[in-house]
């Protein structure tokens, strides 16, 4: 089985008024294609740090990341953008929703970018198949969480992304949609075969992922 991340002597440091505070602490870690992962930890433990790190949104201070075969450590920021569009995806715990843009229209952006012709019907099918066909024309305003976090989700896997990042997808939402969530987010990454890496305080939702890494004091080790 190959791997979809591979990640070698991973740091991370930052300037700040009392010193140099290093976060991540020489991480190794490898994930399998295909495989669900958790990354949890306590707040402030920097699995939201590693998670930018490992979707190309930040640059490490040292060590090596490849994604799907490329070293991303080695990429310039043009060419990082290009690797995101074409091989990655991201849920948000904010949901990250284009304001101005419509459920539909916040769907087709991603499929769009990818130039892909059928943009529209994707994502009219997409948003059906979390639920929204009724909701095309609404703005992110007129949508409770739950259902702006399926657009998200609907947005995340039409472009079908090798690798899906999640950072706490039902962190801002109640129990009852944070299960349904949930729920959507396993079933279509199943469908999809997609490589998915989570960052959650939900330990129900950690116990659903193939494997578990707990972060803590800037080192990440696997706990099954």
């Amino acid at each position: 089985m190959s791997n979809a991340i591979e990640v070698v002597q991973l740091t991370k440091s930052v300037e700040t008024q009392n010193g140099l505070l290093t976060i991540l602490k020489g991480i190794d870690f490898n994930v399998n294609s295909g495989e669900s992962v958790a990354i949890i930890g306590p707040s402030g433990s920097g699995k939201s740090t590693l998670l930018g790190l490992l979707a190309a949104l930040d640059n490490p201070t040292s060590g090596s990341i490849s994604l799907a075969g490329t070293d991303v450590t080695t990429l310039d920021e043009e060419q990082k953008a290009a690797l995101r569009k074409d091989k990655t995806a991201f849920v948000f715990q904010s949901f990250m929703l284009v304001d101005s843009l419509t459920a539909l229209e916040n769907v087709m952006l991603p499929a769009e970018l990818a130039g892909l012709s059928d943009a529209k019907t994707l994502a009219e099918q997409w948003l059906g198949r979390v639920g929204l066909a009724d909701r095309l024309e609404h703005l992110p305003k007129q949508l409770s969480g739950g259902e702006q976090q399926r657009v998200a989700l609907a947005r995340a896997f039409i472009s079908k992304p090798m690798v899906l990042f999640a950072d706490e997808p039902s962190g801002n939402l109640d129990s009852v949609n944070g299960q349904k969530i949930a729920d959507l987010l396993f079933e279509l990454n199943q469908q999809q075969g997609t490589t998915l890496i989570l960052v959650t305080h939900d330990q129900t939702l950690a116990d659903r992922c193939d494997s578990q890494w707990r972060m803590e004091n800037g080192l990440l080790s696997k706990v099954n």
